[in-house]
């Protein structure tokens, strides 16, 4: 997501100038407050903007978060509510990891999917529809269906070290891009139509309870 040369050298010197450090804090602030979250740091590198599928799927920025810390890979968006998504789906991440008392190590592919598709509804609660990844919408529920039908039921329960794990989240291996991505939002937004849901309930709820409401037919 970062490859120093001169291009994102550039895109650094962009991104000092667009202040996006301050209102990356200003953001930061915003949930860390509403959503009681932990205080963590936060690392800004310029997005390597030769990588086209990052540029395409992230609209020229990506993150990456862990239990402790987070990474926000940027362009100089001028839309600051772009920011904001990219910031709430990352951030949502890192307060449901550490509110489930899990080894992020030891997910399974059930607790991924999950993962990214309450980070998603996060955004779209909290910034709009708008500004939610397009692969929330890509996709039919009947695609869905197939896929949740034919491949991914029986393989809820597979580690990350399971190479199956990242070829059916991310859309790998001829797969449908972001497909696993797509199916938890589906899940998710079934479980929010049907279910007693609040934003505290989206740190805390065990993964298998998003499973109880889904239907496909």
């Amino acid at each position: 997501m970062y490859k120093p040369d001169r291009r994102t050298r550039k895109t650094l010197e962009e991104l000092e100038a667009g202040k996006f450090w301050s209102v990356t804090e200003k953001i930061f602030n915003k949930y860390k407050r509403k959503w009681k979250g932990p205080d963590i740091p936060i690392f800004i590198f310029p997005l390597d903007q030769s990588n086209s599928k990052l540029m395409r799927e992230g609209k020229g920025k990506s993150g990456l978060s862990f239990i402790d810390k987070m990474f926000l890979f940027l362009t100089p968006i001028n839309d600051e509510k772009e920011l904001e998504a990219l910031f709430v789906h990352e951030y949502h991440h890192v307060c449901r990891m550490q509110a489930q008392k899990k080894n992020p190590a030891e997910y399974t592919l059930l607790d991924s999917i999950i993962l990214e598709g309450l980070a998603e509804h996060a955004v779209a609660e909290n910034c709009g529809e708008k500004y939610t990844g397009e692969w929330s919408r890509r996709y039919s529920t009947k695609v869905l269906a197939e896929f949740w039908e034919k491949e991914l039921e029986e393989k809820l329960s597979i580690q990350r070290e399971d190479r199956q794990h990242d070829e059916i989240l991310f859309g790998l291996g001829g797969r449908p891009a972001l497909l696993g991505y797509a199916i938890g939002y589906e899940i998710v937004k079934q479980y929010i139509q049907h279910g007693y849901f609040t934003e505290k309930a989206s740190f805390k709820l065990p993964s298998i309870e998003f499973t109880k409401l889904i239907k496909f037919q």
